[in-house]
């Protein structure tokens, strides 16, 4: 049974005004004001940093290993989202993980459509390398379009020959923008945060034009042979369930070795919240990448 506090928060989120349709700018303001109502820890280290041209910020917490690292990639439907709204997230994974993270504000659609934002996670990528790290030291994970993004890395990185990381951790992954799966329609009144309507509208802000099965895009339609361990998470209440089951099914096929832990009740990225079930979900995460860098 959910936790009353995952209660209290579902409760928060439908009593938030639907933005579906909004401008991008009152989009995007409307998300960096959710982030303010639980701040970061104050031990944790945030420091500015340049990733290959990709605004970047090192989120470290107390003993985490500077020897190994994490890129993550924001969610926010490749149109919102930033640094700041997933400073708290970041430092969460950091901690438990006992590693550092890279977050970074790659560019957003409408301004920068497709490719743009695997462009910028690649360079972001290329400089951990470029910095000392190897492969087998790093891993890639992000929310939402992030957790699509994360997937679309690592096929671009394994189309260019580049080394790929020793893990990846796709959370809430939107990852086929066709929104053809029946959760969209059997998870319509459960889910709190995300619907149809809204990923339509950055859909068509992302792709400006191009093919809604462009693999880099909707990496459900990609060959996935190749690539690394995938631990994917989605909460049982989510419109994109099946997105993140389907991914799953489909590395499989291809021969990749891929978990889908699905959290009972659970709505989209409840990683990001103060609540039990995001501690529980974020120790999976930690265990999961500890058991796979520096093999």
């Amino acid at each position: 049974m959910a936790s009353e506090e995952l209660q209290n928060i579902v409760t928060l989120l439908r009593a938030q005004p639907v933005l579906s349709g909004a401008p991008v700018g009152e989009l995007r303001a409307n998300m960096e004001m959710m982030a303010t109502a639980v701040p970061p820890p104050d031990d944790v280290a945030f420091e500015p940093v340049d990733a290959g041209g990709v605004p970047g910020e090192w989120v470290t917490a107390p003993g985490a290993r500077t020897d190994a690292a994490m890129l993550y990639l924001h969610g926010g439907g490749y149109a919102i989202g930033s640094i700041a709204t997933h400073r708290r997230l970041a430092a969460a994974i950091s901690r438990a993980a006992g590693i550092r993270l890279l977050l970074v504000d790659y560019r957003l659609a409408p301004e920068h459509p497709h490719p743009a934002a695997v462009d910028d996670a690649v360079a972001a990528y290329r400089w951990l390398l470029g910095e000392g790290l190897d492969r087998a030291d790093l891993a890639i994970a992000g929310d939402s379009a992030g957790g699509g993004l994360t997937v679309a890395t690592l096929l671009a990185l394994r189309d260019r020959g580049e080394p790929l990381p020793a893990c990846a951790v796709p959370i809430s992954p939107w990852v086929d923008m066709d929104q053809s799966a029946s959760s969209y329609a059997t998870r319509a009144d459960l889910d709190p945060m995300v619907s149809a309507a809204g990923l339509k509208q950055m859909a068509d802000w992302y792709l400006a034009g191009q093919p809604l099965d462009t693999p880099l895009a909707s990496p459900l339609h990609a060959d996935l042979t190749g690539l690394p361990p995938l631990l994917v998470h989605v909460g049982d209440h989510e419109v994109l369930l099946d997105d993140a089951t389907r991914l799953v099914e489909r590395a499989r096929q291809h021969g990749v070795d891929a978990v889908c832990e699905v959290g009972p009740e659970c709505f989209h990225v409840w990683h990001a919240f103060p609540i039990p079930e995001a501690e529980d979900a974020i120790g999976r995460i930690a265990e999961f990448v500890r058991r796979r860098i520096g093999r």
